[in-house]
């Protein structure tokens, strides 16, 4: 069986949880005995047939720009005779979509994320986000089959999309390589970073994004013990308004607190491996996570979490066991309040955070292996090409 696998992100440029899980799916794939080829956006690799935006697309809006460069991606799969096309995101559904209609191969779509269910992305992409919308639904309406990273996530697919046959979106969870993502010692990265090593603090690992909620959880951060630290891990916004917001914010609390820490940088696995095994607790407060493969990482490392219980994330989070969840609600004000006692619960005692952190390794080895997330997608591949 020849798949192709069509993803934004490919290393070296990987900045989020969907090109994790395609870079790990592929290799996965590829020790199941699935002949791959990787379609990726970008400059040329070794490893994969990358598609730069068109020349006369440059500058234009990043919606515009990714359906150009799809369209190239979608000519160029008829060269590799590929048995079907599996598209990651929004940003390739529209080469799987016309590549099956174009070639009369069936597409399959891993969803990520859903469109309807990211409002402020229109902050990002401004008219770009109907068009990104308008891929997405006719993308979905007419795969093969739908890939959904969480039992969450299939329920939302099928309530944002009820004309579709349920018996076509598949839930198959995404993964953690345990190998890689393992606890890590090496208390010379914290120093490296300017990290007491001997302070406890809570991480937070991802991108300046409404999604990600860390708004909510600067603002949380005042009613937190003063003697627990805070690491952000977060590089550039995804649009101006968040990212002056979250500046302001740290700022404020860098004013009243020594111990607030911002690392802009991107991390290597080792120094995030390093940060993750450090700190007394992982702190997830996303206000939409199909899954949420941060936390894993975090539990992987041997790390308590405390997150959100929002889309998926409670199916990879064991409130009690591996951590502790907090409920979403509107009320902002509830939900920060509720997120800080949860914090303090866990940072403030070294014995539950590491029972949690214990319990949340054992389970993500046990649970959340590449090779059976491999097979099940190959059991999907299999029902839509007899």
């Amino acid at each position: 069986m020849r798949v192709a696998l069509l993803t934004k992100e490919w290393p070296p440029a990987i900045y989020g949880g969907a090109g994790v899980h395609v870079k790990q799916l592929a290799k996965a794939l590829g020790e199941e005995g699935i002949d791959l080829e990787v379609h990726c956006f970008g400059e040329p690799r070794q490893d994969a047939i990358a598609h730069p935006t068109p020349a006369d697309f440059d500058g234009a809006n990043p919606a515009i720009a990714a359906l150009a460069t799809d369209l190239a991606m979608a000519e160029a799969l008829q060269e590799g005779g590929a048995d079907l096309f599996h598209s990651h995101t929004w940003y390739t559904n529209l080469a799987g979509h016309i590549g099956a209609l174009l070639h009369g191969r069936p597409h399959v779509i891993t969803a990520h994320s859903l469109e309807p269910r990211r409002p402020w992305k229109a902050d990002q992409l401004a008219g770009g986000y109907r068009i990104s919308s308008w891929v997405e639904k006719s993308a979905y309406e007419s795969a093969a089959a739908i890939i959904a990273v969480s039992d969450g996530m299939r329920a939302d697919i099928l309530e944002v999309y009820p004309q579709l046959d349920p018996a076509k979106v598949i839930t198959v969870r995404n993964g953690i390589d345990t190998e890689i993502f393992k606890p890590n010692d090496d208390l010379n990265v914290l120093r490296e970073l300017g990290i007491p090593a001997e302070e406890p603090f809570a991480l937070f690992v991802g991108r300046i994004t409404r999604q990600k909620g860390l708004t909510h959880l600067l603002k949380a951060w005042q009613s937190v013990d003063p003697s627990i630290g805070l690491v952000l891990a977060a590089g550039a916004a995804d649009e101006p308004g968040i990212g002056a917001e979250v500046e302001e914010l740290v700022t404020k609390l860098q004013s009243e607190r020594k111990n607030i820490i911002w690392i802009r940088q991107m991390l290597s696995i080792p120094e995030l491996t390093a940060l993750l095994t450090a700190a007394r607790v992982f702190v997830c407060p996303s206000i939409y996570e199909p899954l949420g493969i941060v936390n894993l990482e975090a539990m992987a490392c041997s790390t308590a979490v405390v997150a959100s219980a929002v889309g998926g994330i409670p199916e990879v989070v064991s409130h009690g066991v591996t951590g502790e969840l907090v409920t979403y609600s509107n009320n902002d004000l509830e939900f920060e309040s509720q997120f800080a006692i949860a914090i303090n619960k866990v940072a403030g005692d070294p014995e539950l955070a590491a029972r949690y952190g214990a319990a949340g390794r054992e389970r993500a080895v046990a649970e959340f292996g590449w090779t059976q997330i491999a097979r099940e997608t190959i059991e999907v591949y299999r029902k839509v090409l007899s």
